[in-house]
């Protein structure tokens, strides 16, 4: 029996330090395990792939990006930028390894996410004191353990986590977007621009006029959708909507979101067009890009015949085209604490897009507070709750607070914070936010002595190999 083999591999290790299980290599995990690891605690890594893959997954590197190579908004006029800078405060290795392979993205902070995936597998197999464990793990181990499992999360191991909660998942579905050749792209038509220059030419831009851009809404509106069984809900994050879902929305939804012209000129004619799609870079090569925005469960041949219809992708090679997949996750609410541990299980930390939280930066930020307070338990301190002045303590305050009903995934938002004295609106109050949360973590870590481990410089490990047990 599976549990036995784990109980087994733990006592042979207790003469050597204590061991905690991670379950799930994606940026949760991975996060987790490199926090535990350098905070001295030997960490055994399960990723099941590619032993078995999931529907979104297309390698076995951890942390790899499915949807997006982007991480939104590298400003502090976005919690998201907050949330990134509390993080690497914190000595995040997901921040120092999305910094080092940064493409460029305007004022996001984008990766070549094969680079990424690449360092952050290489990371993880320098450090000693994990071990990587290319199996499914289908059974909870009785020590300290943190699932960071993901909203793929296996069958087998999502019903042992019902049997515990004693609840249905929830979930919602995720689309992704396609991914062209740049070489592919017609440059005489498509020009370089960020929206009011902002981050310098980033963005590559399809330019439509009024009648190209209903023709396409018309097209996308017509064409072959993957179908949804008659048994699923089919609810939708609104960061990863359909752009088919958008355009039912009205005819004129797409121009006012991913497709907005405001800030861009059309250096053909000199003037704004009615609707853009644009392209951002998806790799430090510049050889691949991806569409902004773009989301769809079109199907494989309407994606292309629909998607070559845009002014300068005639000839689109797709390396990758839009898919949809479904994602699950917990009632936290009613399930976790505010220090990502289980009520009914102190010794069970979850963390990650399993918990309810929506987002690549999100999601790594909860596998390092779950390691946190994973290493505190384990040395018998008291584990630490956030601020909730903070950007990651007000969204794990969110997620946690029992008192919330109709419970659905949560990106990090301003929104979230307590409010701030004074006046000040817009800009200016993000600011007086962002400056308050920075000031709470670094009291807060000093009051809890949360000791930031700064992760080294990784440079280039292309070729490191991963430990592996079986």
């Amino acid at each position: 029996m599976q549990q036995d083999r784990l109980d087994e591999r733990q006592s042979a290790v207790s003469a050597h330090g204590e061991l905690v299980t991670v379950i799930g290599g994606g940026l949760a995990g991975s996060e987790a395990a490199w926090q535990l690891a350098r905070r001295g605690i030997r960490v055994r890594l399960y990723e099941m792939r590619p032993q078995r893959s999931t529907e979104a997954h297309k390698s076995d590197r951890l942390a790899e990006l499915v949807c997006s190579n982007s991480l939104r908004s590298a400003s502090l006029d976005a919690a998201v930028g907050l949330l990134k800078e509390e993080m690497r405060r914190l000595g995040s290795l997901t921040m120092r390894v999305a910094d080092e392979t940064r493409v460029p993205a305007g004022s996001a902070l984008a990766v070549d996410r094969d680079l990424f995936a690449q360092r952050i597998t290489a990371a993880i197999a320098a450090v000693d004191e994990i071990t990587v464990v290319r199996e499914e793990l289908t059974e909870i181990p009785s020590g300290v353990c943190i699932i960071a499992s993901g909203p793929l999360t296996s069958p087998a191991l999502s019903w042992t986590l019902q049997q515990l909660l004693g609840q249905q998942y929830l979930y919602f579905y995720d689309a992704i977007a396609p991914i062209i050749s740049a070489s592919s792209i017609d440059r005489s038509i498509v020009f370089a621009a960020s929206r009011y220059g902002k981050g310098g030419d980033d963005y590559l831009n399809c330019p439509m006029t009024r009648d190209e851009y209903h023709a396409f809404v018309d097209a996308v509106l017509a064409a072959e959708k993957v179908p949804t069984r008659d048994f699923e809900r089919c609810v939708y994050f609104e960061g990863c909507m359909p752009i088919e879902e958008m355009a039912r929305r009205g005819r004129e939804t797409l121009a006012f979101g991913p497709m907005k012209p405001v800030g861009l000129i059309d250096p053909r004619t000199g003037e704004r067009p009615f609707a853009v799609v644009q392209l951002r870079q998806d790799n430090q090569a510049a050889t691949l890009y991806s569409m902004v925005g773009f989301q769809t469960k079109m199907t494989y041949p309407e994606q292309r015949k629909v998607f070559r219809s845009i002014p300068g992708l005639q000839g689109a090679e797709f390396v990758r085209l839009g898919s949809l997949h479904r994602n699950t996750f917990i009632d936290s609410p009613r399930s976790l604490s505010s220090t990502l541990q289980l009520r009914s299980r102190p010794q069970t930390f979850l963390a990650g897009q399993l918990v309810g939280v929506e987002g690549y930066v999100e999601s790594a930020a909860t596998g390092l507070l779950a390691a946190i307070n994973a290493s505190r338990y384990l040395n018998g301190l008291p584990c630490v709750v956030l601020p909730a002045t903070t950007c990651l303590g007000s969204l794990v305050g969110y997620i946690s607070d029992p008192q919330r009903r109709d419970f659905q995934p949560m990106n990090a938002n301003y929104g979230l914070f307590p409010p701030i004295d004074g006046r000040e609106r817009g800009r200016e109050k993000r600011q007086r936010l962002a400056d308050r949360a920075l000031r709470d973590i670094e009291s807060w870590s000093v009051a809890a002595t949360i000791e930031p481990i700064a992760a080294p410089m990784l440079g280039q490990v292309d070729g490191a190999a991963v430990s592996e047990a079986n």
